[in-house]
């Protein structure tokens, strides 16, 4: 009975996507605790020694370059060090609470801290040493400390795009490598570098040039930040939690599984465009070939999208709001509608309704190739992932994809079969049994063993083959 309550109690948690009550964190920390203890292969001792590592790889999240906290933040948290183990078991967060207002003051004052520093030119004739072996860092001891930290890394950003701004002059200009840059100016004339399209510029031309694009792109990371939620913050907590178990247990927050489905199965409904929020607007990146977008041609990339409204409703104002949130108003079930507010590029504003369907992600999916060597052939197939619908595995799959491309290639004349798995991270077993089999008559492929269960072995029953030649199957450290 115990079991099934905390599985009911489960499954509304976790479909609740409102996480922001501190009640249910408490109770997703005491599930999460419940099922790594009930149901990992390998259970860890939730003890001082697990506390001391969660500890350590949440504060490594959190800051992995050591510039928010200050030395006196970490000795204030250093107490928490042993006594996370005894917070899970008693469905206590206040080490995340902790942490999450302090990280979210830090970083408040990091943003006056890159604006102010970024506002004054630096001084590139200065001998200046950086250190990017942030693991043995220590903290700033105090805000002048923090400040310098920042400084310094703020500089050699914007000191690798100071030489990029300089790098075309050099390409057009015929002279030593041991000239200086003011020397490299002088020697563009502006006939000549008006000739090869360029503008020769000053250092301190460049050296602006280079802060502002700098600043720029701290700006784009920090509107990327504050869009992040408690929420996303609190699965990093329970990740670090997770992850001591091994690296390959984690916990999905429901947006975050929303994503894993659709990325194995390669597919989701919507309008079919990809999205990127820019200075709090909402901007066409890509329309995806032959989803709806793209059919119905009634949005171009660059278009920003100001309201989104579904049907006999009132249209919701996106000019600020989280990418993710706008992404779930403008995505939704196959033949629905939705009305966008668009802005073009030429600054016209006009609203246009798309009929929402499946969009398909080809990028997911397997790819083949013939490839002439010589009086040879050989057929190549690229698998990104064993990709599937959970829903409906009769639907598309990984499996019945590449005995499609087999068959293609054989007809073509294959002599050889190459499988490129590099960089696929897997998916579903039930594919991998598959498609062994149609290379192999039958026997087993995996097993698989679960928690006070059986060892269970995949076996491919299917006797007929569909290639028996030669056979050759790529893969790296991602695979």
């Amino acid at each position: 009975m115990l079991a099934a309550l905390l599985i009911g109690v489960a499954s509304c948690s976790f479909t609740n996507k409102n996480f922001e009550n501190p009640d249910k964190d408490k109770l997703l920390i005491d599930l999460i605790a419940y099922v790594l203890e009930k149901g990992h292969f390998d259970p860890k001792t939730v003890d001082d020694d697990f506390s001391k590592n969660v500890y350590s790889d949440y504060l490594e999240a959190l800051d992995p370059l050591k510039r928010y906290f200050l030395q006196s933040d970490i000795d204030e948290f250093s107490k928490y060090e042993t006594l996370i183990d005894d917070q899970i078991k008693n469905s206590n967060i206040e080490f995340f609470n902790i942490t999450y207002d302090r990280l979210m003051k830090r970083m408040g004052e990091a943003k006056e801290i890159y604006k102010e520093v970024l506002n004054n030119p630096f001084e590139y004739n200065q001998n200046e040493s950086i250190s990017l072996d942030y693991e043995n860092h220590p903290y700033a001891a105090n805000k002048k400390q923090l400040v310098e930290k920042w400084r310094k890394q703020l500089k050699f950003s914007a000191l690798s795009r100071y030489a990029d701004v300089l790098e075309p002059q050099k390409l057009t200009a015929s002279v030593n490598d041991d000239l200086t840059d003011e020397e490299l100016i002088e020697s563009v004339t502006p006939s000549e570098g008006k000739k090869s399209g360029l503008t020769p510029k000053t250092p301190e031309e460049a050296e602006k040039e280079s802060r502002e694009a700098t600043l720029k792109n701290m700006d784009e990371y920090f509107d990327f930040m504050d869009d992040l939620e408690r929420k996303d913050w609190f699965t990093v907590y329970l990740n670090a939690i997770t992850e001591e178990f091994d690296p390959h247990t984690s916990y999905y927050a429901p947006e975050v599984k929303d994503r894993f489905d659709m990325d194995i199965s390669g597919k989701f409904e919507g309008i079919g465009a990809r999205l990127q929020k820019r200075n709090d607007n909402i901007k066409i990146m890509e329309i995806i070939s032959g989803g709806p977008a793209w059919r119905e041609k009634k949005v171009e990339v660059g278009d920003e999208i100001l309201k989104v409204a579904q049907e006999n409703q009132e249209a919701v104002d996106v000019v600020g709001m989280r990418l993710d949130d706008a992404v779930k108003l403008i995505k939704g079930p196959k033949g629905t509608k939705v009305y966008l507010t668009v802005k073009r590029v030429d600054g016209t504003i006009e609203e246009v309704t798309i009929t929402r369907d499946v969009v398909e992600l080809e990028e997911s999916y397997a790819k083949s190739a013939l490839v002439k060597d010589g009086n040879r052939t050989f057929g190549l197939i690229n698998l990104p992932k064993f990709y599937i619908d959970f829903d409906d595995y009769k639907e598309r799959n990984a499996s019945a994809d590449v005995a499609t491309e087999i068959t293609r290639l054989k007809a073509q004349g294959m002599e050889g079969l190459v499988l490129d798995l590099r960089d696929n991270g897997g998916g579903s077993l039930k594919t991998v049994v598959d498609m062994a089999g149609l290379f192999i008559k039958k026997g087993p492929v995996v097993q698989v063993k679960s928690t006070g269960q059986n060892k269970e072995v995949l076996e491919e029953r299917d006797e007929s083959i569909l290639w028996d030649g030669p056979l050759v199957i790529l893969v790296n450290e991602l695979s």
